[in-house]
């Protein structure tokens, strides 16, 4: 399932099978929240971009237009037209970003619908049956992300409440698998570790659902208000207490620059809002940093966004022309600048996983990093 095809220090270059195809690691997973890429991107553009995997969203999909509904579709793949890997997130994120929505409870949590204020209880099970209904490729284990900054005593309790979560989901999964109106009867559980960003609950966090056998395991409860500094601190002290036989996912996380110091500390997925969000108000990945295409410099620049980009944008279209449709509020010109990140994104994965095949990934990570730290804007 999960195979390691090349070590660069901690850096894993690996493949991973699924009944929806190989997945070629590291990778960044395109995240369509509702089964859909904001900013109008059709799932055959990303095809045409090399994207590798699609991220969707358990609890937005549940509440619109609901699982039972993309169910009776014949499941996610089918309702977006889409035959390769897709993962859900669990639901559990929205523990945290909903606070003002919910009560966390040991049965799970009780949210009130950020669209109609209908009340909502999601716990171990239900994230588990709506997953399944939806027959994603990979289901992510409910969990609490905690506050990256929350005292100590909260942090363990929430922990603890995570891995009796993790066991439920795990043992409801099983049964979810064995039903013969299941879609995806194949369907992957990955695990998340959390703690906040204290060391030691984190590692012992690690070491605990490390030995539930799981398909894969996440970092999650980062990228949420802590320092880059504890991040990559956090990541490098977790990632050797995890199964190095199993995909190590760093959850929403990140820049291009998070992304290749997780990589180089052993970090096989991303996922991550900031490509498509970034592109919808005109900010733009290049090799040498970003630029912003609402200055007004670039009003008669008739470059593409990058020179030898090779995105649908670039092939054709001229900064100038792009600042025009944002500036007019053209749909296109967000869609444009959303399919160049992406593309960005996509195609420096396949830089990366080239460079750790090559032993070189040291000296790739150090010409990106000079490049991205340019800053241009």
């Amino acid at each position: 399932m999960y195979k390691i095809l090349k070590k660069d220090g901690r850096a894993k270059r690996a493949e991973f099978t699924t009944v929806h195809g190989t997945v070629q690691t590291p990778v960044f997973m395109n995240v369509g929240t509702v089964a859909a890429i904001k900013g109008a991107v059709a799932t055959s553009d990303l095809e045409q971009i090399g994207t590798q995997i699609e991220l969707s969203n358990t609890y937005h999909l549940h509440v619109r237009p609901g699982d039972e509904v993309v169910k009776k579709l014949g499941g996610l793949h089918k309702f977006m037209s889409w035959d390769k890997p897709i993962l859900t997130d669990s639901g559990g994120f929205q523990v945290f970003s909903l606070s003002s929505l919910r009560k966390i409870k040991e049965e799970g949590v009780y949210f009130n619908s950020h669209i109609d204020g209908r009340k909502i209880f999601m716990g171990p099970e239900e994230s588990m049956q709506i997953q399944s209904n939806l027959a994603s490729t990979i289901a992510m284990a409910f969990d609490e992300c905690a506050p990256a900054l929350a005292e100590r005593d909260y942090v363990e309790k929430s922990v603890a409440r995570t891995t009796r979560w993790l066991a439920r989901c795990k043992a409801e999964m099983q049964r979810l698998n064995s039903l013969p109106d299941t879609i995806n009867q194949n369907q992957l559980l990955f695990g998340i570790n959390q703690g906040a960003i204290y060391e030691d609950i984190r590692i012992e966090h690690a070491k605990e659902i490390s030995q539930m056998d799981l398909d894969g395991y996440a970092i999650g409860g980062l990228a949420v208000g802590e320092s880059h500094e504890d991040m990559y601190r956090i990541i490098e002290a977790v990632t050797p207490y995890l199964p190095e036989d199993k995909p190590t996912y760093l959850m929403g996380v990140g820049t291009p620059v998070n992304i290749l110091e997780a990589v180089d500390r052993g970090v096989d997925f991303f996922d991550c809002v900031y490509p498509s969000r970034n592109g919808r108000h005109g900010h733009l990945y290049t090799n040498l940093g970003k630029i912003n295409l609402f200055n007004a410099k670039y009003e008669l620049d008739d470059r593409p966004i990058e020179e030898g980009c090779q995105c649908p944008a670039c092939r054709r279209y001229s900064r100038a022309y792009i600042r025009h449709l944002l500036k007019a509020k053209e749909m296109l010109g967000m869609r444009l600048c959303v399919l160049h990140n992406l593309y960005f994104y996509n195609t420096m994965m396949t830089e990366i996983r080239d460079a750790i095949d090559r032993g070189e990934y040291q000296a790739y990570k150090k010409r990106k990093l000079d490049g991205l730290m340019n800053g241009q804007s």
